[in-house]
């Protein structure tokens, strides 16, 4: 059984990927966050902006089988050319349930994989892109992939700690604060741009889908 908080076509907003069509598949669930607010301070990861709990979200839902994945992945992407198909797994973890019988199916149809995961767990093979976020001071176990992207500031963390990781791109993303006091957010954004300046092996990333309204 498949948990997807939400399945929808958008705009990927983030990282080496953005501005790519693709269909978010938002699998419900979370290994560092159980995602309640009255978790959040105890959690292993206390900065999440992202609703990953239930089924209840737009194209959301419970699926017994890889093809019934693969048909709502389908239906989401709609008329749109074939030869684009892409998908984005995402979360919470995604790596909790991407399993290798859905990997391949989804491959079968045709679509460009990517996943987007904390990184403590190890990803299987088949992936397309492997976006790497860390939180806190959670151990990797995917060290390995297309792009780290770190959102940064974290208390106790130090982008030069991931520099030597088998990564193709690294990313740092400005922190977007919590609630609606975003008077910290400037100096997220100008605190990257710095580190950015100074050590060039590492590009901004920012989430242009806040700024043009994509969801």
């Amino acid at each position: 059984m498949y948990s997807f908080k939400e399945i929808f076509l958008t705009l990927q907003g983030e990282g080496g990927q953005a501005g790519r069509v693709n269909v978010f598949a938002r699998f419900a669930g979370c290994n560092l966050w159980s995602g309640r607010e009255q978790d959040r301070a105890t959690a292993a990861c206390d900065f999440c902006d992202t609703d990953f709990v239930g089924t209840d979200g737009e194209g959301g839902g419970k699926f017994a089988t890889p093809a019934e994945v693969v048909a709502a992945l389908d239906t989401t992407w709609g008329a749109i050319d074939a030869a684009d198909k892409a998908v984005v797994f995402t979360g919470g973890e995604p790596l909790l349930q991407l399993d290798p019988d859905l990997i391949t199916a989804v491959k079968a149809a045709g679509y460009f994989i990517a996943v987007e995961s904390n990184g403590t767990i190890a990803a299987p093979d088949g992936i397309d892109w492997i976006c790497v976020s860390p939180k806190g001071q959670n151990r990797l176990k995917q060290t390995r992939g297309q792009e780290l992207k770190l959102v940064w500031p974290q208390a106790g963390i130090d982008p030069a700690e991931f520099a030597g990781l088998d990564f193709e791109r690294f990313y740092l993303q400005p922190k977007d604060p919590l609630g609606l006091d975003k008077s910290d957010a400037p100096g997220h954004t100008q605190m990257v741009i710095d580190y950015c300046l100074k050590h060039p092996q590492w590009r901004m990333s920012v989430q242009t889908h806040k700024l043009v309204g994509l969801k």
